[in-house]
């Protein structure tokens, strides 16, 4: 999101009225107006709104980290690959259909969630993760 939008709903959140917003903009940067503020000072403003109260809500929905480290593993090693280049498609959707291919090959109609996986079943596709990682470091490297 944009620092103008942080702005203007941290204005909305903390009620400011016109006046008191004004005063504020000018006493952090000198000017009364966000358009002629440069980004920097946008960010000086967010801050000095935090001071006041303004709490920034992050937007969509976040998954809770598993509690099982070999699942944690397999996400950890999945965005890295997706870093070095070895994965085009890093999004969640793309690591099931790879799991799917370790636990659920030739069936359809099934559906693999990586937080789900046993240790059994997450053992392979976590070794070949490290592969294909380390394939990647290696063509970085070489």
């Amino acid at each position: 999101m944009n620092t103008t939008a942080i702005i203007n709903i941290a204005r909305q959140q903390l009620g400011l009225d016109e006046d008191t917003y004004r005063a504020l903009l000018v006493r952090v940067t000198g000017t009364a107006s966000l358009r002629m503020m440069s980004e920097r000072q946008k960010i000086d403003v967010i801050e000095e709104l935090k001071a006041k109260g303004f709490k920034v809500k992050k937007s969509g929905r976040t998954l809770p980290a598993s509690v099982k480290p070999y699942i944690r593993l397999i996400h950890a090693l999945w965005s890295n690959c997706a870093r070095l280049g070895v994965i085009e498609n890093g999004s969640r959707e793309a690591l099931r259909a790879f799991c799917k291919r370790f636990v659920a090959h030739g069936h359809d109609g099934v559906v693999v969630d990586p937080d789900l996986l046993s240790y059994a079943q997450a053992t392979p596709i976590i070794e070949a993760l490290k592969k294909m990682e380390a394939r990647g470091k290696a063509a970085r490297n070489g």
